[in-house]
């Protein structure tokens, strides 16, 4: 990366059909490193199953490998109007001028990721395998896998009480509290307005959710 006009980013291999995070498909050869082919963001469980199956695709861990010289081509070139007013930042940088001048060129600049701007766009982009254990937390299931658990295997991260509950994450407001009784692999959210209750393994079923309250006149009181 140092030395070569590459985009590297790490790709895990996938242990499950994830649909907290996106993925990487690559186009095969005899190296660790990969020339990427597609990039798609969450997808349903149908589509993370076929993913798993093919052999070719590997989560997006957002770990990323270049050389200086290559990222700012890349700005340049897909994201010009980003570059310039960064470039017009960049004198004051290292003067009393510097936090100013960043806060007005982040003001100025378009909320886009690094993989919709750039990665997703770019013709020299490739994916280094890797195997080390990881998790972007992107989701209950995998918040779940890493956090501390109770004696009945829940997650609690809010006042509660729990009755006959397992296998469940429990999260809320830190002015709720919540009782649950006879759960077990749920998940339970209370925060502001909204309370979710559902079987923790259906997380594909989280984006449904959230259009389904989109869809809805009062809205805005929910989100």
């Amino acid at each position: 990366a140092k030395n070569q006009d590459k985009l590297i980013t790490l790709g895990i291999k996938p242990s499950r059909p994830e649909t907290g995070y996106g993925y990487i498909q690559y186009i095969e050869n005899k190296s660790t490193l990969k020339k990427v082919k597609t990039f798609t963001e969450k997808p349903e469980l149908a589509l993370a199953n076929k993913f798993l199956e093919s052999g070719d695709f590997v989560w997006n861990a957002g770990i990323f490998i270049w050389g200086v010289q290559a990222i700012h081509h890349a700005f340049a070139k897909y994201l010009p109007e980003m570059t310039e007013i960064f470039d017009e930042a960049a004198p004051s940088i290292s003067t009393s001028d510097e936090k100013e001048a960043i806060q007005t060129a982040y003001s100025q600049t378009k909320n886009i990721s690094i993989d919709y701007g750039i990665m997703e766009k770019a013709d020299n982009v490739y994916v280094w395998l890797s195997s080390f254990a990881w998790s972007d937390l992107g989701s209950w299931g995998s918040l779940y896998e890493y956090s501390a658990k109770d004696s009945n295997n829940n997650v609690i991260g809010v006042d509660a009480l729990t009755y006959e509950t397992r296998n469940s994450i429990i999260k809320g407001d830190a002015n709720k509290l919540v009782v649950t009784q006879g759960l077990n692999g749920y998940l339970v959210g209370a925060f502001g307005n909204v309370v979710i209750v559902c079987e923790k393994d259906k997380e594909d079923l989280f984006r449904k959710f959230v259009n389904d309250l989109k869809s809805k006149p009062n809205s805005s009181d929910y989100l």
